[in-house]
């Protein structure tokens, strides 16, 4: 268990993936999403590190100050298809061309998480590889008929039933997958505790 030293953290995201998985964790936080930061990003940015800028982006587009006991926890995930960054589905048509798109191929998926107090920063990035099996256009229709993913990036969620049934293989991070690196975020908030 983490002795978090009298320190607040505060989860800046509303994804209910992350509050679970922190819960899980045993970590004591709060949540408040209130953030001013436009998430746009150059052409020219490296796509693997689209994450991490953003993650640090809606870190400092925080909508105050922070006290001295407080450590914010912001956290940005992005599905990297081949060259194309699949973010949160615009809508049904493009949710189903995501699921055509990542079927019976691999893909990358990269979380970073920015730590921030009123004296450091530290960001770090986890990427896991994820193989989709042929998916029939079935299984995408009645997947998004049912579960309705279009609050995740890549329109899918690993933790449903499109993941028990079409994912094929898994490098890396499970956590990491549904959206925050459980097991590299403990170490990482003990190393700045520190």
């Amino acid at each position: 268990m983490i002795d978090l030293k009298d320190k607040q953290i505060i989860l800046a995201s509303g994804s209910p993936r992350r509050r679970e998985l922190l819960s899980a964790m045993d970590i004591p936080f709060t949540v408040d999403t209130g953030n001013t930061f436009d998430e746009s990003w150059s052409s020219d940015t490296p796509h693997e590190k689209v994450p991490e800028l953003m993650s640090e982006g809606k870190s400092f587009g925080f909508h105050r100050e922070l006290a001295d006991n407080e450590i914010l926890v912001t956290s940005d995930t992005m599905v990297l298809c081949g060259t194309e960054i699949l973010g949160k589905p615009k809508d049904r048509d493009d949710a189903i061309r995501m699921l055509k798109l990542l079927s019976g191929r691999g893909h990358q998926v990269i979380t970073a998480v920015t730590l921030r107090d009123r004296e450091k920063k530290k960001t770090f990035s986890v990427t896991s590889n994820v193989f989709f099996k042929e998916l029939s256009d079935s299984e995408i229709t009645y997947y998004l008929d049912t579960y309705k993913p279009y609050d995740k990036a890549g329109a899918y969620g690993i933790q449903e039933w499109i993941g028990y049934i079409g994912i094929s293989r898994l490098e890396g991070s499970f956590y990491n997958v549904m959206g925050f690196p459980a097991s590299r975020f403990y170490e990482e908030l003990k190393a700045f505790l520190d």
